[in-house]
Formats: C-alpha cells, sequence, structure tokens
C-alpha cells in the first residue's frame, strides 16, 4: 500500500502540474487510500441531499452541499466546513458527482485556510460515456469504492 506521505504528494504533484488553486488532487482509489492510510484525513461530500438520498452515500463522509437545489449555491458552506472541520491542516477530500463542484469547494476551503484541500477527481459518478451515461467511465461507484444507498 502506498504511504500517505506518498499519496500526498502524488496530490500536491497532479495540482502542480495542472497549476490549480487548492492542495492537490486524486482519484477515487487514491483517495479511499488516503482515508484508510491517514485517519485524521477526511472526506466531504458536496453533492446536494437529493444525490445522497437517490444516487448513494459514501459510508463516514461529512456531507456539506455545494449547492442547493433549487435556490442555488449554498450561502452557508463556509460556515458549515468550519464548524464540522476545524482543525484546518487536516487533509479533507471534496467530492461531487463528477469533479467540478468538488473542485471549487477544495478551492473555497483553501481561500478559508485548509491546507491540505484536496478534490477527488472523476466524482462518484465519473463524466459521460459515449452514450450519455453516467457509472461506467470513471467514479466512485465504477472503482468499487464503499459506498451504500438508502
Amino acid at each position: 500500500m502506498t504511504s500517505p506521505e506518498n499519496l500526498i504528494e502524488q496530490a500536491r504533484a497532479a495540482a502542480q502540474s495542472q497549476s490549480l488553486p487548492f492542495a492537490g488532487a486524486l482519484s477515487p482509489a487514491a483517495a479511499q487510500a488516503l482515508r484508510e492510510s491517514m485517519p485524521a484525513a477526511i472526506l466531504v461530500d458536496v453533492r446536494t441531499r437529493a444525490e445522497w438520498a437517490y444516487v448513494g452515500r459514501v459510508p463516514d463522509a461529512i456531507e456539506i452541499e455545494w449547492n442547493q437545489y433549487p435556490s442555488g449555491r449554498n450561502p452557508d458552506f463556509a460556515a458549515q466546513l468550519l464548524a464540522a472541520i476545524p482543525d484546518r491542516t487536516r487533509p479533507v477530500l471534496f467530492l461531487c458527482r463528477s469533479g467540478g463542484r468538488s473542485a471549487a469547494a477544495a478551492q473555497a476551503a483553501t481561500e478559508l485556510g485548509y491546507t491540505l484541500a484536496i478534490n477527488v477527481l472523476e466524482g462518484f459518478e465519473g463524466d459521460l460515456d459515449a452514450a450519455s451515461h453516467r457509472n461506467s467511465a470513471g467514479g466512485w461507484r465504477k472503482a468499487g469504492l464503499p459506498w451504500m444507498q438508502n
């Protein structure tokens, strides 16, 4: 198994090579490996309540909506993140459907002073495939990582 230090270095290298405005980026499998090897690492799922309820949840993830349906951006995101994770030096992995909202959340966390805000690439469902379907072209579920449905 790759060490937590190597996974964080991998995340930082991805951020540097892509000029990302946050500490790093990891594949779903690498993000889960970091969670398993470093108990201080926290996964924050920034999808909507509807996505958690109908698409699925990641066990032990902190759930904070980036957007709220139908009103738009969650005005309390920063306050909710700070309340849930007061230690801004912990690795915080952000997950959404396909990696876009989680990248924005990782950037916002960085602006709040989180030093290890990491985007989970591909998200929970991955990108659209040739038939415009998700869950076949990457993502947390496609990788066979832990998830559950209510």
